[in-house]
This record gives structure tokens, C-alpha cells and sequence, in this order.
């Protein structure tokens, strides 16, 4: 449902997981960033973007792959996609994973959808850090954002200020960490540099709370930060107790501590496979 408009953006946000969509309205373009999740959300984002169309540009764009990133996607077959490089590579067999969660989360809740469940064709991959587009006055700028997935993406909106964050710098959740913590990390330490080349105005994480101001920005890098490097170092000591009171008092414990169990096993993930390669680098060098 509509959540707010402050200027030319729209915030959607859905009943599930507090998941935020876009609508986004230049003199340029109309952009929808991530609809989701249920058929009447998605259908009233994409009513919402139709009637200020006027004959703009039709723009879609993905921070990400997760299923419900792009669950909506099949309602807006005439907009272009914009995605990383990554997602639009992405693996048929990896493809069809996703695909199959969309269904089974229909399935789990007798969801019928009005449209097709497909996997975005994209039409403009974005690959490199500081990549743009530019359209007419407007500017968009993509930098890459592993570490939640493996194909992750900010986007800045010039002259808005917008900053589109995907599933980074929420309010509500601590780092879901899919694909790699280092890589995560990573991210997290571009920030500020980005941001000091692009001063935002507005910030939308994909689950939670958006802000205005940069300050809570920098607060919510630090307290990922500070995340993973303490369940880098808990872990590694086995120190089980440490590793559960790290989210104490996170919202929804029932469900956010499966995340955190998961986040756990994919640090233990990591240090065994460090280990091995160190024993192969052993090997080798005897």
C-alpha cells in the first residue's frame, strides 16, 4: 500500500517483511524499483505508475534477485529493466531456484497472480561501479553490492538525492548474509566515499524505515559493521552464548534468530574453507 510521496517518490510498502517498493517520477522517466509481494500490492504500484505515466519512459528496476525483489515483475512487460550484470547472468539452474520459491510461497498461501512467473530479461545490465545513465537532466548511478547476495546494486537518483539501498541499511534487520560477509563488508565500506560523490536526500532500504538524514546512515553501517565483525570473531571462538545475545531485542525474534542461526552457519561456512585453502597452501608449499 502507499506508505508516503514526499516530492517525485512514492514509497509502497508491504504488509510482508515491511518491503519497500518505488515508484519514481522525473520529466524523464516513471520508475518502479522492486514491486512486490501480493497481487493487489503489486497491481496498485502498477496502477499507481500508470496514471502519472503520460507517455514517459517506463522504467524497472531490481536491486537484487531475491524472490520477493522480483516477484512483481511479470505485471510491467512494457517498462525496461535495469539490474547488475550479475543478476542478468545469472545461472538457468540458479534461475530456476528462485522461480520456484515465488511458487512456493503461492502455493503456501493459495496466491493466484494475473500475470506470468518469469525471471527478468534485462535490458540494461549495469556491471561496474560508477556506471550511469543518463536521461534528459536525470542521472542514474549504480555501484555494485555483494554480500547479501551475489548480485546486489545501489542506485542514486540525481538531482533527487534519492539513494536506493536494496536489502542493506535497514532499520529493522541485522545483515542477512547469503553470499559472503567479507564481501558484505566490503560494501558497507564504499558508503561513504559514494556518498560523499553523491549527497543523498532520501534513503530506502528494501525492508524497514527510510531516512533523510545522513547520520543514520552512517548508524546503520556501523551497527552492520560491527555485526559481522562480532560474529566473525564469536564464532571463531565458539563462544555460543556471545553469538545468540547478539540480537537481543531485534524485532520479530521468532523469525529474525533463523536468520541469525543462518548467518552463522555461513561464517563457519567461510572459516572452514579458509582453513582448507590454508592447509592446501601447506601442502603445496612442503
Amino acid at each position: 500500500m502507499l506508505k508516503w510521496k514526499k516530492g517525485q517518490v512514492a514509497l509502497f510498502q508491504s504488509d510482508l517483511y515491511m518491503t519497500n517498493s518505488l515508484v519514481v517520477e522525473t520529466p524523464d522517466f516513471v520508475l518502479v524499483a522492486d514491486p512486490c509481494w501480493l497481487p493487489r500490492e503489486v497491481e496498485e504500484i502498477r496502477q499507481y505508475a500508470e496514471g502519472i505515466r503520460a507517455g514517459r519512459k517506463f522504467l524497472l528496476l531490481f536491486t537484487h534477485s531475491d524472490f520477493d525483489h522480483i516477484i512483481g515483475y511479470g505485471a510491467f512487460p512494457e517498462a525496461e529493466v535495469i539490474a547488475s550484470q550479475a543478476l542478468a547472468d545469472k545461472k538457468v539452474e540458479e534461475r530456476q531456484v528462485i522461480l520456484e520459491q515465488i511458487r512456493a510461497f503461492d502455493d503456501k498461501y493459495y496466491v493466484r497472480r494475473p500475470y506470468e512467473i518469469t525471471y527478468p530479461v534485462v535490458d540494461h545490465a549495469m556491471g561496474t561501479d560508477g556506471q550511469c545513465m543518463i536521461f534528459g537532466n536525470t542521472k542514474l548511478t549504480f555501484y555494485m553490492a555483494r554480500g547479501h547476495n551475489n548480485d546486489g546494486m545501489f542506485t542514486w537518483v540525481e538531482p533527487l538525492g534519492l539513494f536506493i539501498a536494496g536489502d542493506y541499511l535497514s532499520d529493522i534487520e541485522f545483515p542477512y548474509i547469503d553470499d559472503n560477509s567479507v564481501s558484505y563488508e566490503e560494501t558497507l565500506a564504499k558508503l561513504e566515499s559514494i556518498a560523499d560523490r553523491h549527497p543523498f536526500t532520501l534513503l530506502v532500504p528494501g525492508h524497514g524505515e527510510a531516512t533523510q538524514h545522513p547520520h543514520e546512515m552512517r548508524r546503520r553501517r556501523d551497527q552492520s559493521v560491527n555485526y559481522i565483525r562480532a560474529m566473525r570473531r564469536l564464532v571463531a571462538a565458539g563462544e555460543q552464548e556471545a553469538v545468540d545475545r547478539l540480537i537481543e531485542g531485534c524485532a520479530f525474534p521468532r523469525n529474525m534468530s533463523k536468520f541469525h542461526q543462518s548467518n552463522q552457519k555461513q561464517f563457519q561456512s567461510e572459516m572452514a574453507g579458509d582453513l582448507t585453502e590454508n592447509k592446501k597452501g601447506i601442502s603445496h608449499n612442503d
